[in-house]
């Protein structure tokens, strides 16, 4: 599975329930097609899409999930419009000024009138649990999103004792001295890509692609202050991702064997993804 962007959260407790506990919990907010009157809902369906039956795929000691959005579009300006027409008649008609808390009434009225008729958007949010490590692996690169997962989790679970990942040392400061010594851990090979930034207020912000991040220039900048704030990193040649200073992994791909039956799976699964989408 090509997971574009981590965040990553570690478990304070052991988790110890098994796949088929963890399905049967899930089971109980399977997802459903939107109601007329809906505007959103929130549910687990299978992670390998219509090649899978169950909503736990698990792969050794990890568990991966797939809870799936759909939401009506109401688009905010076309709200908007409507609300104005309906107060500019009630003004027009009555001869007075509609106020703040009769246009939040007729905002009400509309959405409720908009929304069956509204067209929906699905998207899906993949995770996976590493029972054996105590890790809860989020694909997205929006917090809310994450925490929205989580939420619905623990709905389903009663309980989830998970904290964002924290780190012993500033991660811009070790990756500026990785450029500046040139030096690296033995696994981790620096790629082409990445941000430096000066942490002045309003400071210059620099983004370097496909370049040589050990030549003369990054240096310049390096020794003029900046700091790297984003890099490219590959570990053990088996995954490339984009370090970020804010958001504890960006990863770019997976690579992993084409041929393999799972990779076959999981790339079917993507693709009607994007067909939903559209």
């Amino acid at each position: 599975m090509w997971f574009r962007n981590l965040i990553l959260y570690r478990f304070t407790q052991a988790f110890d329930l098994d796949a088929e506990t963890l399905e049967e919990k899930l089971a109980e907010k399977t997802f459903r097609p939107l109601g007329d009157m809906e505007p959103a809902f929130t549910g687990w369906t299978e992670p390998l899409g219509k090649e899978g039956r169950q909503l736990v795929h698990t792969v050794g000691n990890c568990m991966m999930l797939c809870a799936r959005k759909e939401e009506k579009i109401l688009p905010a300006a076309a709200v908007r419009e409507l609300v104005e027409a309906r107060a500019g008649e009630i003004e027009e008609k009555e001869g007075r000024e509609v106020r703040a808390r009769e246009r939040r009434e007729l905002k009400e009225t509309v959405l409720l009138e908009m929304i069956p008729r509204a067209f929906s958007k699905s998207h899906h949010q993949y995770a996976y649990i590493d029972s054996r490590n105590g890790w809860l692996v989020v694909d997205t690169a929006t917090a809310s999103r994450a925490e929205a997962f989580i939420d619905l989790l623990r709905e389903c679970l009663g309980t989830l004792p998970v904290v964002p990942l924290q780190v012993a040392e500033s991660p811009d400061a070790v990756m500026t001295e990785w450029l500046k010594e040139s030096g690296v851990p033995a696994a981790i090979q620096i790629g082409d890509e990445c941000e430096l930034r000066d942490l002045m207020e309003d400071g210059a912000i620099v983004r370097v692609r496909r370049e040589d991040l050990f030549s003369d220039e990054i240096r310049v900048h390096l020794e003029a202050g900046k700091r790297a704030m984003r890099l490219a990193l590959t570990w053990e040649e088996r995954v490339s991702f984009l370090l970020d200073r804010c958001q504890p992994w960006r990863a770019k791909r997976r690579l992993v064997d084409p041929s393999s039956r799972e990779a076959a799976l999981l790339t079917r699964r993507a693709h009607s993804a994007r067909g939903e989408a559209k």
